[in-house]
């Protein structure tokens, strides 16, 4: 008997872009089992990660083959293990399969969350 999957994507459910992003990639069809937690359910996994100093208010989270991936990184590696089956997936290994691209524009994009949770009158995490 196996337990849960031990991949998984962390990320702001409540978020229009972080919800797409996570929803878009089409993980599962290169990586295989990965459960996408949205980081407001206090699942154990956001509270472990919590505990483990991941400020999710800045950055989604991605544990893959027991490796962590946070903000910048997880984005870089989301773009490199996306299928590429679709334009949306296609961009996004063009434009952020470089890790300089990704931490050039994570704080644009973080900047983005922000400015979207506040217009939608939702609140940051707080974590």
């Amino acid at each position: 008997m196996s337990g849960p999957p031990s991949n998984y994507l962390i990320y702001d459910g409540e978020c229009p872009f972080c919800s797409r992003f996570a929803r878009l990639t089409k993980l599962r069809e290169t990586v295989g089992e990965l459960r996408l937690i949205d980081a407001r359910e206090r699942s154990p996994e956001v509270i472990a990660a919590k505990e483990s100093g991941f400020v999710l208010d800045n950055g989604m989270l991605l544990l893959l083959n027991g490796q962590s991936y946070y903000g910048a990184d997880c984005l870089n590696r989301l773009a490199l293990l996306s299928s590429r089956s679709a334009l949306f997936n296609q961009l996004t290994y063009a434009l952020l399969r470089h890790r300089w691209v990704s931490t050039w524009a994570y704080p644009i994009l973080r900047f983005g969350r922000s400015v979207a949770l506040k217009l939608l009158g939702r609140k940051q995490l707080g974590y």
